[in-house]
């Protein structure tokens, strides 16, 4: 199975001062005009204190200059990877466009209160499933899982405030490198990354494909 990838090219000239900038740029075209199906999926991949590596798909929330923001249960192993190891990769493959984000950087656990705010926002049932679910455990059956969320439907009833489970919040990824990855003719790719400077500024270089 191949395809041939006609896209328009991406050029240095194209790209503003931070990968921020650009990344802005092609999550509003994914989302508002070619209108994929969460534009905000990305793949995860984290490695352990041995460099053992797992990858999993995980949604944005948010992005910044700060970095690029996702929640999680701290506990899961992601979590635990994280906690040994915060170095992570997160790839945002945009098929329909021939296009791909790949960032890489550092991720660093978000203030209670970030992570308060952003739980208030869940829908009341996914505010239940982030207690219900011990993320990453093995389990016996579904019927157990089924019954854990359950009974703590029964214990906050819609329209009662769920508290933020205490091993549950977000990573903040504060990126060290962004590479925007077009689809060109002939595998003839355009793959052009920003790898920060000491001093905060960004400088771009081009990589074959």
């Amino acid at each position: 199975m191949r395809q041939q990838y006609r896209a328009a090219g991406l050029a240095e000239t194209d790209l503003p001062a931070t990968p921020v900038e650009q990344f802005a740029r092609w999550f509003k075209q994914a989302a508002s005009e070619a209108h994929l199906f969460e534009p905000n999926a990305m793949v995860v991949s984290t490695a352990n204190a041995e460099g053992r590596p797992s990858s999993r798909t995980v949604l944005l929330k948010q992005f910044d200059e700060q970095g690029f923001v996702f929640f999680t249960n701290y506990n899961s192993r992601k979590g635990r990877d994280l906690a040994e190891n915060p170095y992570v990769s997160l790839l945002f493959p945009w098929h329909q466009m021939a296009r791909q984000v790949i960032v890489q950087g550092i991720a660093r656990r978000t203030g209670r209160d970030e992570t308060a705010a952003y739980f208030r926002t869940r829908p009341h049932g996914s505010q239940l499933g982030a207690w219900a679910s011990e993320q990453s455990a093995v389990i016996s059956t579904r019927a157990d899982l089924d019954a854990s969320y359950a009974e703590l439907a029964a214990r906050y009833p819609e329209g009662e405030q769920v508290p933020v489970p205490p091993n549950w919040g977000g990573f903040r990824v504060a990126p060290q490198s962004v590479e925007f990855w077009q689809g060109r003719e002939n595998r003839l790719h355009d793959r052009l990354r920003y790898v920060i400077e000491p001093d905060g500024s960004w400088r771009v270089e081009r990589l074959s494909p």
